[in-house]
């Protein structure tokens, strides 16, 4: 998470941020067609999304995440996510503090209320997940 962090503190204003999240989500490997289940949905989000767990299949007991949308922005949260618990154990994951690390981020004062509501959503269906992907 402090990687994160870090990446952001050296960018200055908003559109600095926005910007790099787009990127980010650019760079996001191709979602698996047969992981863009009903199951996978965020359900709660505006925009289209899907995430899915896998067992991360170079360390026993840990995790990985695949993920897509169809919003640029929401896209990059997605991607953000996606490293942040991919190859950690279910555990480590229920233990990260995301709402601390999207304080920080300043994500929150930019994103309109149904838009937060829905980042919220995949955070908690990542989590979930993350429980049952083993």
């Amino acid at each position: 998470m402090t990687e994160i962090l870090d990446n952001f503190e050296l960018l200055g204003d908003w559109d600095q941020r926005y910007q790099y999240l787009v990127e980010i989500g650019e760079h996001l490997a191709p979602m698996a067609a047969v992981d863009k289940t009903d199951a996978n949905r965020v359900i709660e989000c505006m925009s289209l999304v899907h995430t899915a767990v896998h067992p991360d299949s170079e360390r026993s007991g840990h995790v990985t995440f695949s993920g897509d949308c169809d919003t640029a922005i929401i896209k990059g949260v997605v991607a953000l996510l996606v490293g942040l618990f991919s190859h950690k154990t279910p555990a480590e994951i229920a233990a990260l503090d995301v709402e601390g690390l999207f304080q920080e981020l300043r994500l929150e004062e930019h994103l309109s209320p149904n838009r937060h509501v829905g980042v919220y959503a995949i955070v908690n269906k990542m989590k979930s997940q993350a429980q049952t992907g083993l």
